[in-house]
């Protein structure tokens, strides 16, 4: 007889597997339809984004999708306008790509750990609006994923990977920073989403201390809100609103928790 956790895994597998089928049918539709599908996975270290584009992609055409990951910018990429190394890797028509981490650099990261100047970090937040409205209005689809962690769960999550060789290169001196200053990055949070959680380019934050909840959730936010040819019942695409949170709403939790 299987146990609890077993009938649990099944389930979670068969429901992934549902899923990526109807991620297939998305891809073709929007390969036939020259759409541009952009999809921006953020968060702090350990949240679970590379699982989770693990999960959107592993089943779908490489040919039509791609997986961007760029490096620290080079010493000619930090003489350019900043936006300018992201734009090179939008999708063209036809295509679906997705952002392991993005511009939004410059709202976390970089500012936390000193690799940008105050002035820098607000000139960006006053400007990511725009740059996505001209994204969205020049025919780009953005979906815009916001992995969400807790401070206890990060810190398993850091052990574990520690302890394992075959994940020991994700750690970095940025993420051995990352419990010292857990509280300079949730006011760095609260100040991107103040300014970058727009009508026209939501976040969709996702609760992840549960990382198979998290994949599901986020795949099914998507699928939800793109019609598409041989869409399965809407019922398929419930969300659990326990894992998927509005910017909104955590914009709220923030300034309550930072008695704003």
């Amino acid at each position: 007889m299987k146990n609890d956790d077993d009938k649990n895994k099944l389930s979670y597998e068969e429901e992934l597997t549902l899923l990526q089928i109807e991620l297939t049918k998305l891809q073709k539709y929007v390969k036939e339809k020259g759409l541009k599908i952009l999809i921006i996975f953020e968060g702090r270290d350990a949240a679970g984004k590379g699982g989770a584009i693990k999960r959107f992609t592993e089943h779908i055409n490489p040919r039509g999708a791609r997986v961007v990951a760029l490096e620290k910018p080079s010493d000619k990429e930090k003489t350019q306008w900043y936006f300018q190394r992201y734009v090179a890797h939008l999708p063209s028509g036809g295509e679906m790509v997705f952002f392991d981490r993005s511009w939004y650099n410059r709202a976390g990261v970089e500012p936390v750990m000193g690799f940008c100047t105050p002035q820098e970090n607000q000139e960006f937040l006053l400007e990511v609006p725009i740059f996505e409205n001209l994204l969205i209005k020049s025919g780009i689809k953005l979906f815009k994923f916001y992995f969400s962690i807790s401070k206890e769960e990060q810190k398993k999550r850091f052990k574990a990977r520690a302890k394992n060789p075959l994940k020991q290169y994700k750690l970095s001196p940025v993420d051995e920073k990352s419990q010292e200053l857990w509280d300079q990055y949730t006011i760095a949070e609260h100040s991107m989403f103040l300014t970058s959680d727009t009508k026209i380019s939501p976040w969709c934050v996702v609760k992840s201390d549960d990382k198979k909840k998290a994949r599901i959730n986020s795949i099914k936010y998507l699928l939800k809100d793109i019609k598409y040819d041989g869409k399965i019942d809407e019922k398929h695409f419930e969300i659990d609103d326990k894992i998927i949170k509005s910017g909104a709403e955590i914009i709220n939790a923030l300034s309550n928790n930072m008695g704003i």
